[in-house]
């Protein structure tokens, strides 16, 4: 599992641990964890944190 660092339009960093990828899911970009067997996001995989994507200045891989 990975790290991403979320910065946002206020300039607050936050990090998200524990996470293997993301995507934008209607006016929010939601980080997943999958299983380890799969390699995709699906119906099995567990949302781990959402933020607005208008906020979202940058997402790095920590």
């Amino acid at each position: 599992m990975a790290a991403f660092s979320v910065e946002l339009a206020n300039d607050r960093i936050e990090k998200v641990q524990g996470v293997d990828a993301y995507q934008q899911e209607g006016p929010l970009t939601t980080f997943f964890a999958v299983e380890s067997q799969r390699l995709i996001i699906d119906s099995w995989s567990t949302r781990v944190a959402s933020f607005r994507t208008a906020d979202i200045k940058a997402v790095r891989r920590a």
